[in-house]
């Protein structure tokens, strides 16, 4: 999957918190994300932050934000699901995440995590999105 497709895939299922999403797919949105949010602090700097512009632009972030939130939270609970976990682990991970220091390690644990292959052929959540099939040899 392509970091095109990848972005289209994540508009295009914004809501959906059924199925599966590959690595490719989480990754590149992660880096569109981590791309636009470099710019957008870079930008922030140059025009000198609560200001004016710069108040426009963090108002203009802020919306962004908003935006990708949901769609944001699907493609993890997603994610989760090619990995043949329930989505709701997503809100352990979360509510971790307000613990100073555990929160820290727990984002890292969850990166780990979302870097590990998906398992491979169909699961209580469906088809492999590889489009793999699972013939039961190493099972």
């Amino acid at each position: 999957m392509t970091m095109t497709e990848a972005i289209q895939s994540f508009i295009a299922r914004y809501t959906d918190f059924q199925g599966r999403s590959r690595r490719s797919e989480y990754w590149w949105v992660f880096l569109a994300g981590f791309i636009i949010g470099a710019v957008w602090g870079l930008l922030m700097t140059l025009i000198g932050g609560g200001y004016g512009a710069g108040l426009l632009l963090s108002g203009i972030m802020f919306l962004f934000g908003l935006a990708v939130l949901i769609p944001g939270i699907a493609l993890s609970v997603r994610r989760f699901h090619d990995l043949g976990q329930t989505g709701w682990l997503l809100l352990v991970f979360v509510l971790l995440g307000l613990i100073p220091i555990v929160g820290f390690l727990a984002t890292i644990g969850l990166y780990i995590w979302f870097a590990m292959p998906g398992k491979v052929g169909p699961n209580q959540y469906g088809p492999d999105p590889k489009g793999g099939h699972d013939v039961g040899v190493f099972s």
